[in-house]
């Protein structure tokens, strides 16, 4: 396989995987500001494949034909249209995983397993486009939401893998002999602690939407009132996976050469749990901003990413080395 070939692939599976966090974050926005239903059917929008841009264009009777089974039936430019350009990212993420896959092809013959993760990464944005249609027809039941993008965070973990395992032998040199033998223990309960606060945080989101509907999304600064256990819960428990992480990323800092992909990756991994915990606070302390829920809901995701991310360098590393040396 030509190098040309090799970097097409691992630069197009990266475009890739930021479309999936770019339709991550644009679903929190959808949640966020309520446009779910902006499109009450699919794939169409109400009936159209553009959807209109003012009640005049629908029919008099619109209520009865689409909007059945949630509350606010009237039509609303705005939410529709940000619901029309989710389902367009959707689509976009599903042409680029489809190039992907073409050109994980030249794998067949040095690493056919790079090829199979792309074709599964293919067959489940297939049935994520599925799983959207769903959470429409079951008019945003909280179950299908969750799931919908537990799936899109699996989806984001094989992409990365597959493009990490067809590098596999720069991350091999990385040099990991200094490390604590602890620490990949340690990142892996760090990795499922932030599973266990993604988890939380869609039943605070759940609650949340439940909260804004009965708001009628207005008067956000009295949401909090309102505020399940779980919010309080998930709340104290960003602090244990601050401290897990830092421990992480100390580790690296005192063991790594500076200039090493391991290295940035820590600090990239610090700053996101930063900014995370920040907009969190902002959700908690400023009235529940509309912005900061999907940035909140984007950064999670990312640190989960950079964290498998760190777990496959580290895997890689290792099998080049002798057992590492407790600190």
């Amino acid at each position: 396989m030509s190098p040309e070939t090799a970097r097409y692939f691992r630069r197009l599976g990266t475009l890739t995987i930021f479309a999936v966090y770019f339709v991550i974050l644009v679903g929190g926005i959808v949640r966020a500001s309520g446009a779910g239903m902006g499109c009450p059917d699919w794939p169409t929008c109400f009936g159209q494949l553009i959807p209109p841009t003012s009640e005049a264009e629908l029919p008099s009777n619109y209520h009865e034909i689409y909007a059945v089974g949630y509350a606010n039936t009237d039509f609303n430019v705005i939410k529709t249209w940000t619901e029309y350009l989710n389902r367009l990212t959707g689509v976009t993420i599903g042409f680029l995983i489809f190039l992907t896959l073409w050109s994980s092809r030249a794998y067949l013959k040095t690493d056919k397993a790079v090829f199979y993760l792309s074709l599964a990464c293919f067959l489940l944005v297939g049935f994520q486009g599925w799983l959207g249609s769903v959470v429409v027809k079951t008019h945003l039941h909280p179950l299908m939401i969750t799931a919908h993008m537990l799936l899109a965070l699996f989806i984001v973990a094989l992409l990365i893998y597959a493009i990490a395992r067809s590098q596999n032998d720069l991350l091999r040199q990385i040099d990991i002999s200094a490390l604590p033998a602890k620490f990949k223990a340690v990142l892996i309960i760090a990795m499922g602690f932030t599973l266990l606060q993604v988890g939380m945080g869609t039943q605070v989101r759940e609650a949340v939407d439940l909260i804004a509907t009965h708001h009628n999304y207005i008067d956000r600064e009295y949401w909090r009132d309102s505020f399940p256990l779980i919010f309080y819960i998930h709340r104290s428990f960003s602090a244990v996976i601050l401290f897990t992480n830092l421990w992480l990323v100390w580790k690296v800092y005192q063991s790594v050469d500076k200039n090493s992909l391991l290295f940035r990756l820590g600090a990239v991994l610090v700053g996101l749990i930063i900014c995370a915990i920040l907009a969190g606070m902002s959700l908690d302390r400023l009235g529940m901003p509309a912005v900061a829920q999907p940035i909140h809901l984007l950064l999670a995701t990312l640190i989960f990413g950079v964290q498998f991310f760190i777990f496959i360098c580290i895997n890689y590393a290792a099998k080049e080395m002798t057992p590492v040396v407790s600190s």
